[in-house]
């Protein structure tokens, strides 16, 4: 995945880039599969070849385990490799773990939220794998950054490291926009939601899927100190897009699997990713739906988060090669 060049020109003409997001596809390998997850990225893929974009983003969740499985960060990295523009990824929570918390939460004892805190060999490992955790560069003109936004209050060597580099945004020279990425949105609704009680049943959803203060205060800040113009992410599987202090946040759809689709009115829960044109007036998201979304049909394994008891590998589909039982 080679950068985009950082030393093409300003200029006037119209040109796009793509994010795409929760691809998910998912390992016959695995203990859980879903056919249908496969079907959709394979043709998103189709489908962003066809747009051919100067280059592609992809928002966090590349694997729908690779948390787990060294293995599965390995063969998504080689189908983006092959795709014939750049690709850049930031990671999701289904590639190095969740936001941390240090209790049980609501949906116990289906989930177990402390077991499934984002580590340092998680993140180490996608680094070593897919890329770096957090980037920056410029192209033709606009600044490109990602981070994984819930190292923010884990404690981790990483998360020190994540806001030295956020801070340092905000001293690099300023261009025509600044478009920043993370899997994790920094909010549901606003701002200055309060944060939400994992032990809740009726809060756990917004606490899993948002930054809790005063990490979201912090980030904010330093976007707008950075100059960001407009924040995409996805993790929500929804799309809705909300404008705060001049910063347009983007909440992006998923390629896998639809969610969220009643939690706002507004709220567009259809599959696909975005072209995002950039004009001399401006940045302009549009939303590509799937040409065709994959109806379910039988997979194996259980959804969420399971458990080891729960994560049996006699299931699978396809061997598991000997070198992958490393998990």
């Amino acid at each position: 995945m080679q950068p985009a060049s950082a030393s093409v020109p300003a200029t006037d003409e119209r040109w796009s880039f793509a994010h795409a997001a929760d691809l998910q596809p998912g390992s016959p390998k695995s203990f859980r599969y879903r056919p249908a997850w496969r079907e959709n990225w394979e043709t998103a893929k189709k489908q962003l070849l066809s747009l051919g974009p100067e280059f592609l983003i992809v928002g966090g969740d590349l694997t729908a385990d690779g948390w787990l499985h060294p293995w599965e960060l390995r063969e998504i990295r080689a189908e983006l490799d092959a795709l014939p523009f750049p690709v850049h990824s930031v990671p999701g929570n289904m590639d190095t773990g969740n936001k941390h918390t240090d209790r049980r939460g609501a949906w116990w004892p289906k989930r177990d939220d402390p077991e499934l805190n984002v580590t340092s060999l998680s993140l180490q490992r996608f680094a070593a794998i897919v890329g770096p955790l957090q980037w920056t560069f410029v192209h033709r003109g606009v600044r490109f950054s990602g981070a994984y936004l819930a190292v923010a209050g884990t404690g981790l060597p990483e998360e020190a490291a994540f806001w030295d580099w956020l801070e340092e945004l905000g001293r690099l020279p300023r261009a025509r926009h600044h478009v920043f990425f993370s899997h994790y949105a920094l909010f549901l609704d606003h701002p200055g939601e309060p944060n939400w009680d994992i032990t809740r049943g009726d809060q756990y959803l917004q606490w899993y899927f948002g930054i809790d203060q005063p990490h979201r205060g912090r980030i904010l800040e330093a976007f707008q100190a950075a100059g960001v113009d407009l924040a995409i992410s996805g993790h929500i599987h929804c799309r809705r897009t909300d404008v705060f202090r001049g910063i347009t946040f983007y909440k992006a759809p998923a390629v896998c699997f639809p969610q969220m689709a009643r939690y706002w009115p507004d709220g567009d829960a259809a599959l696909g990713f975005t072209r995002i044109e950039v004009t001399p007036d401006g940045l302009r998201p549009t939303f590509i739906p799937l040409q065709y979304e994959a109806p379910p049909r039988p997979g194996y394994g259980p959804g969420g988060h399971p458990g080891p008891e729960c994560r049996d590998y006699s299931l699978a589909w396809e061997p598991m090669a000997p070198e992958d039982r490393q998990y």
